[in-house]
This record gives C-alpha cells, sequence and structure tokens, in this order.
C-alpha cells in the first residue's frame, strides 16, 4: 500500500486549501493508500537562513519533516496563490526539507517521490497561476509531479454547507486515483 503524505501549504484556520487537503487525503485512502494528514503549523521554522543554520544546523521541525518526507513514497499538496505564485510557508518548508544534512543529500527526501498538487481559491482561477510554480520547484528537487493537476475555483461555493464535502469531487478522485497508480507502479 502506498504511504502518501499530505498537507497545505496554508495555516490559516478557515483556509480553503486545508479543507481541500482533508477532502483529498480521504480521497486518497479510498484509492487505496495510506495517508499521513499534516499541518505545517504543527511545524514552525524559521525563514531559511544559511547563517542560521550554520551557526544552529537544521532546525528540529525540519528534520522532522525530512523525516516523514523520507518515511512516503508520494506527497499531495493543496496550495493557496499568493500574488501569482506559492506562498512563503510553502516554498520554507520545501526549502528546508532539502538542506544536506549529517553528510545527506537534501534530496534524498525528494528522491523518487510522485506528488499530485491543487489549489483552491474564492476567485475564478482557482489557484492556477500558482500551480506551475509549486511543479518547478518540486520538478527542480526531483519530484516526480503528475501531469494532471486540481485546480478548484470559486472555493467557498464548492463545499456542501451541510456536510462539509466537495459537491463535485470527481476530478479530484480521477487525479488521486491516478497519484495512486503511479506510486504503486513505480515502486513495483
Amino acid at each position: 500500500m502506498p504511504k502518501i503524505l499530505a498537507f497545505a501549504g496554508s495555516a490559516r484556520a478557515d483556509s480553503w486549501n486545508r479543507k481541500l487537503i482533508r477532502t483529498a487525503a480521504d480521497a486518497t485512502r479510498a484509492a487505496g493508500a495510506e495517508v499521513t494528514l499534516i499541518e505545517l503549523a504543527d511545524y514552525p521554522l524559521p525563514l531559511m537562513d544559511e547563517d542560521l543554520e550554520a551557526r544552529e544546523g537544521l532546525p528540529a521541525n525540519a528534520q522532522r519533516l525530512k523525516a516523514l518526507f523520507k518515511a512516503h513514497d508520494a506527497l499531495v499538496i493543496a496550495s493557496p496563490e499568493y500574488n501569482s505564485s506559492i506562498p512563503p510557508l510553502l516554498k520554507n518548508t520545501l526549502d528546508w526539507v532539502s538542506r544536506e544534512w549529517q553528510g545527506e543529500s537534501g534530496l534524498v527526501p525528494y528522491q523518487g517521490k510522485v506528488a499530485a498538487i491543487m489549489g483552491a481559491s474564492p476567485g475564478s482561477l482557482g489557484g492556477m497561476r500558482m500551480l506551475p510554480h509549486l511543479r518547478q520547484v518540486l520538478n527542480a528537487l526531483g519530484v516526480h509531479t503528475l501531469p494532471g493537476q486540481f485546480s478548484l475555483a470559486n472555493a467557498e461555493e464548492a463545499f456542501d454547507p451541510e456536510n462539509g464535502a466537495l459537491k463535485s469531487p470527481a476530478r479530484l478522485h480521477g487525479l488521486l486515483d491516478e497519484l495512486v497508480r503511479t506510486t504503486r507502479a513505480l515502486r513495483a
């Protein structure tokens, strides 16, 4: 059973992307994977700073995140769009996880990983301007990012107010089924 690490690039309590990642985690489990859903707010990190790293070493939360990334076969990331790009919380997390540690390349936590990326926004583009930037960063780290992606526009209208479920989940489920199939094939 593939092990998938899922997280949102937002720490805001009412974030549409946190709602989306919870829905995505459930859909990934239904597709046949073991999912670990984390909150990046539980792993606070200073801004990436090589001088700080030289003085104090790799922050403990960066070490914990590295271990989580290494223990999983794939990633599911839901991210908001900040000024047409990825938010600083997500970029900072990816940067700290990519740092060399105890003689091990910083790319090790990303090697052989597959990722499904998605974004949600109350606007009409649903994070579409951010997704190519996230794809570029992940590809540079060596992650096999699925060609498909999921963009949720008008997010305030996309979830059922009574049960919190995504009203039209078919495209999301298709992407996550592909993630599980691809991850299984690469592990075989």
